[in-house]
């Protein structure tokens, strides 16, 4: 099986003491690429060295909602000169990680939604996929989304909405990220939402080191963890784990141009 980690954050301080023996197990178990996120300003220029030393990593540059109070209005005139300097570089392949968290209620929605719709149209104005963190927020994200209607789209990370809110963002072009939460015999009602999800509008993400799947509670998440998040999705889907990597795959592809 040959799979992607579209959501990665490789570069957080959890991985500096085996990054490299991580990644070549990751790369034996058949993770072949990952993408890693930025989340705030001050650690764009470490995920860009992380991923200029290994050719199957790419880099995302966003402003996260849940750092929302680091956040400078220059971060957002420094994050579009990062992406002209870098457009057209192979390893750039998206904006975020962004978007809007409603979870947390001390986080200022009008100052989010500002965030977020500077973010969207930066990848617009770039060609670039969004992805993007939706955290109790569906109403909101998909209500944006549709006035901004990327030609990119992008991929819902960590999706857990309703039946609705998945057409909704298939509608808009959109790809639902599926890693270590479906995989809790708990999360029922995720379980029905994710059995009826098109093939083609999954791919596949670890969140590492955050999300551990079921299999590997209270651990340090990481893309070697992906095969089992695959193994263990597949069959509420009601396919083989080989099908689902090959989707997944596939769909990632698509969003990214690779």
């Amino acid at each position: 099986m040959e799979l992607i980690d579209s959501h990665t954050h490789l570069d957080f301080p959890d991985f500096d003491a085996d990054r490299q023996a991580l990644l070549a197990k990751s790369r034996a178990l058949g993770v072949k690429r990952m993408v890693v996120l930025g989340v705030y300003q001050r650690n764009w220029q470490r995920v860009w060295d992380l991923v200029q030393s290994d050719a199957h990593l790419y880099a995302a540059f966003g402003l996260h909602p849940v750092y929302l109070d680091e956040h400078r209005p220059a971060d957002l005139t420094e994050l579009a000169g990062r992406l002209t300097r870098l457009a057209g570089h192979r390893q750039l392949c998206a904006v975020g990680e962004f978007g809007l968290d409603y979870f947390l209620e001390t986080l200022d929605r009008e100052r989010q939604q500002t965030l977020f719709e500077a973010q969207l149209q930066l990848a617009a104005d770039f060609q670039l996929p969004a992805l993007l963190h939706v955290r109790r927020s569906h109403a909101a994200v998909i209500a944006t989304l549709k006035r901004f209607k990327l030609k990119r789209a992008g991929i819902i990370h960590a999706f857990a909405g309703s039946r609705e809110e998945a057409r909704e963002y298939i509608k808009l072009g959109f790809k639902l990220g599926l890693g270590g939460a479906p995989t809790w015999p708990q999360a029922l009602r995720l379980h029905k939402v994710i059995a009826d999800l098109p093939l083609e509008s999954v791919v596949l993400e670890t969140d590492s080191p955050d999300m551990a799947p079921a299999m590997y509670p209270n651990q340090r998440n990481s893309p070697a963890h992906l095969p089992a998040i695959c193994s263990a999705l597949a069959p509420i889907m009601a396919i083989s784990p080989e099908q689902l990597a090959a989707a997944s795959t596939a769909n990632a592809c698509e969003v990214f141009n690779w």
